[in-house]
């Protein structure tokens, strides 16, 4: 395996190309992440026991399984996301017949093919230092911040997710070449 970058490797040989890319690690960051995700399931769990527990009144009761609501659509928002820092990384393959991307959690995780002729307008962006995307996207509890993209029969794909400038553009650079590569075969 090489490296570009801090969090990219990649595996070359004649017949394909593998690029891993790993989520940025903080432990810091991944440790508070965590004490707030332990926090908010015992602020569920309170409010679970509350419900079967105590005595409410009817309008309690409706408040609160509106709470849940909520509640139950962040924490897994959140336990998504905090999994996706620990355990997660997007993997790229590019071979003959296809360009390939895969999401995976643990080895699981289903890989997408995009055949290569029908891949257009292959680029990156990176949102600008002080936007507001920039701030939104940096944060460790937001899961996209897709970098690439790419229009397939009229969608548009994403992936690469909260890459800096550098690691992009080598990246960026390697696909590009290996697209090119393929492409003549």
């Amino acid at each position: 395996m090489k490296w570009i970058g801090n969090r990219i490797s990649f595996d070359d040989s004649k017949k394909r190309t593998t690029v891993i890319i790993i989520p940025e690690r903080n432990h810091l960051t991944n440790a508070l992440m965590g004490a707030w995700l332990g926090m908010w399931y015992c602020i569920g769990a309170v409010v679970l026991w509350s419900l079967f527990q105590l005595k409410l009144s009817e309008q309690e009761t409706i408040i609160l399984y509106i709470f849940l609501i909520f509640w139950f659509y962040y924490a897994f928002r959140i336990t998504k996301s905090y999994l996706w820092l620990l355990f997660g990384k997007e993997l790229i393959k590019v071979d003959a017949d296809a360009f390939y991307i895969k999401n995976s959690f643990f080895k699981f995780g289903k890989s997408n093919p995009y055949y290569i002729e029908n891949i257009k307008a292959f680029g990156f962006e990176i949102p600008e230092g002080r936007s507001i995307q920039s701030v939104w996207e940096s944060s460790p509890w937001v899961g996209g911040g897709e970098r690439f993209s790419f229009e397939y029969f009229g969608k548009v794909k994403k992936f690469g997710r909260k890459l800096n400038e550098k690691d992009a553009q080598l990246l960026s650079n390697l696909l590009i070449s290996k697209f090119k590569q393929h492409r003549k075969k």
